[in-house]
C-alpha cells in the first residue's frame, strides 16, 4: 500500500507550472485564472473608443502628446503597484490570502499561463477608477487621450508580461526584458519591478546589477 511519503516529489519544472487553487471558492478561483486573450478583448475596444472620442475635440499633435503622457504615467503606475502593492507580503490573515491570489501564486508558479495576466474582475474596476481620476484631474477632452495612452500601456504590460513568461523573445530588447524579469523571479524579488521598462528601477535605484549569477543557480531567490 503506497503512502504520501512514497509519492515522488514533483520536479522543478512541474512545480513552476503547477496550478494550485487560488481560493476556496470555485467561482472565485475560476475568475482569477485568466486567458491571455482577456485583456485584449476587454481593453482593446476601450482604447479604440477613447481614441475615437478624442477625434475632433483637440488638435492631433496635442492628443498624441497626452496619449504619450498616459503611456509614461502607466509605466510609473506599473512600477509603484508592483513594488508597493503586489509585493506587500502579510504573513497572516486576509492580507496573506489576497497576496497569494493576486501575486504570490504567480511567483511560486511563474510558468503557469493562467497566473500571468491580471484578472478583469480586478483590472476593469481599477481602470474605471483611474479614468475617473483622470477626468477629475485633467478635465475634458484631455482625459480621453491620456486614458487611452494609459490603458494602451497597461495592455502592453499584460501582453509583454505573458510573452516574457510563456515565450522566447527574439529581439534584443525582448531578451533584455525577459532576463531582467526572470532575475526578479529567481534571484532577487526586491529588485527589477519594471516589466515593460527598467526606467523607474533606475530612477529609484532598484535595477540591480546586470549579471549576478546564472538564472536557476543554487541560492536563487524566488521571492513572492
Amino acid at each position: 500500500m503506497s503512502t504520501a511519503a512514497d509519492s515522488p516529489r514533483p520536479s522543478r519544472t512541474e512545480r513552476l507550472r503547477a496550478s494550485p487553487p487560488l481560493a476556496r471558492s470555485t467561482l472565485v478561483d475560476r475568475a482569477l485564472r485568466v486567458s491571455p486573450r482577456a485583456p485584449v478583448l476587454v481593453f482593446g475596444p476601450a482604447i479604440v473608443a477613447l481614441a475615437a472620442l478624442t477625434i475632433g475635440r483637440m488638435p492631433g499633435l496635442a492628443a498624441l502628446a497626452w496619449a504619450v503622457g498616459g503611456v509614461l504615467f502607466w509605466t510609473l503606475t506599473e512600477y509603484v503597484l508592483h513594488r508597493f502593492v503586489l509585493h506587500l507580503e502579510p504573513e497572516h490573515g486576509p492580507g496573506a490570502k489576497l497576496h497569494w491570489m493576486f501575486h504570490g501564486a504567480h511567483h511560486e508558479h511563474p510558468n503557469n499561463p493562467h497566473f500571468v495576466v491580471a484578472p478583469p474582475v480586478v483590472s476593469v474596476p481599477l481602470g474605471a477608477l483611474f479614468c475617473l481620476a483622470f477626468f477629475l484631474a485633467l478635465g475634458a477632452p484631455a482625459w480621453l487621450p491620456f486614458a487611452a495612452g494609459f490603458m494602451a500601456g497597461y495592455l502592453a504590460y499584460d501582453v509583454i508580461h505573458y510573452i516574457l513568461h510563456q515565450g522566447r523573445p527574439g529581439s534584443r530588447l525582448g531578451r533584455r526584458l525577459r532576463e531582467q524579469h526572470m532575475r526578479h523571479h529567481f534571484q532577487d524579488g526586491t529588485r527589477r519591478f519594471g516589466v515593460t521598462t527598467p526606467l523607474w528601477d533606475h530612477v529609484f535605484r532598484t535595477a540591480g546589477p546586470r549579471r549576478r549569477r546564472p538564472l536557476g543557480s543554487p541560492g536563487a531567490h524566488t521571492g513572492a
